[in-house]
């Protein structure tokens, strides 16, 4: 029987595919922040490593090696059918993808490696790892994980709860893995265009491992960030997403998206971008497009005033989800509680009473819920 990793697919079925590598005693979380915004862009494929997040531990056991997870990889992407595809990893993820770009070239088109190496390390001290998380679990190593894995003051609790539900014996043998691990040899003969990020604080994979992966592979380029450590990819979610996008070669998300930001508010828009599926990811790109990319960037209109027209047409057609929303957005654009109360009192002679009586429950509850906020 073939395993193949629990993994998350998102994006259009027809757009290039990016898969996303995860950290030893991580899940998709890791990534998701990244992953929805490249997701408009790319089919991004996040897996995950046996025995963490819905992976099985099965296809892992003592004496794992790169190899071994790298073999896996291959298996889901032929099982999705991606016989060449972009590979993006954090920490042995990224391992893995030097692996892949060494050893199996005509798989992988461009490759990033975010806070790894080429070895980690003594064998002995993953040695020990292995045996202690073998005799007590995952639990002590949770306890000191922020300290290696983030700068201080940053917090990350639900990627410390995956480390802690990890697989003992699956995240042993991961240790296993990377105690073998020596691709110093293979760096040369790398030949996808690569990209190498670093956070400038990270204790696990520090610069210099990062500068020996770019100095080793022909062409590859090398960025490190400023406050950030070994999950990179969590702590400047941002900052790895548009050095991902200028890597693959992915067109940027133009002004519509700050613009759709700016008037609905990060936390709309990023619980939109979460619920994307390969159904809506399109109609997502669409709306950023031409909405909010081409109408409300025309000038000819100013926000207070596209706000106006925007409530006027929602109460119109009985759209009360969209008009809460609209509702928050013109209290952004400038418009007073008054000034939304006219237009509500307006539409109610020209679209009808009971419109205006359902569109003033909806103005009440929305304005008393931010007053209270």
């Amino acid at each position: 029987m073939t395993h193949t990793p629990h993994h998350h697919v998102e994006g259009p079925a027809t757009g290039p595919v990016l898969f996303l590598g995860p950290s030893l005693g991580t899940s998709t979380a890791l990534w998701g922040a990244v992953a929805r915004e490249l997701s408009s862009s790319f089919r991004t494929v996040r897996w995950e490593l046996p025995g963490h997040g819905g992976s099985p531990a099965a296809p892992i056991g003592p004496g794992a090696t790169v190899a071994g997870l790298g073999g896996l990889v291959l298996a889901l992407a032929d099982s999705l059918g991606a016989d060449r595809f972009h590979y993006a990893g954090v920490s042995l993820g990224g391992a893995v993808g030097l692996w892949l770009a060494a050893h199996h070239p005509e798989r992988i088109d461009r490759l990033a490696v975010l806070s790894s190496s080429a070895h980690f390390g003594p064998p002995a001290s993953w040695r020990e790892r292995a045996a202690l998380v073998r005799t007590s679990g995952t639990g002590s190593l949770a306890e000191s994980a922020p300290a290696r894995w983030f700068t201080p003051g940053f917090t990350a609790p639900e990627l410390v709860d995956d480390l802690r539900r990890a697989d003992p014996e699956a995240y042993a043998a991961c240790c296993d893995a990377l105690a073998v691990l020596d691709l110093r040899e293979d760096l040369t003969s790398v030949t996808a265009p690569t990209l190498v990020v670093v956070g400038r604080q990270d204790p696990v994979t520090p610069p210099a491992h990062a500068r020996e992966i770019a100095d080793a592979i022909p062409g590859a380029a090398l960025v490190e960030l400023p406050d950030a450590s070994h999950l990179v990819v969590a702590e400047r979610p941002g900052a790895v997403r548009d050095v991902l996008r200028a890597h693959f070669a992915a067109p940027g998300p133009g002004p519509g998206m700050a613009v759709r930001r700016q008037v609905l508010g990060d936390a709309h828009v990023d619980r939109a971008q979460a619920r994307t599926t390969r159904l809506t990811a399109r109609f997502q790109d669409m709306i950023s497009r031409y909405a909010w990319g081409e109408i409300w960037t025309d000038t000819t209109l100013g926000w207070r005033d596209r706000s106006l027209v925007t409530l006027t047409a929602l109460v119109a057609h009985g759209h009360l989800d969209e008009l809460a929303l609209h509702i928050r957005a013109a209290r952004r654009n400038g418009l007073s509680r008054e000034e939304i109360g006219a237009v509500l009192l307006q539409a109610g002679i020209y679209c009808g009473v009971p419109a205006a009586n359902a569109a003033f429950a909806v103005a009440q509850r929305v304005l008393e819920e931010d007053g209270a906020a």
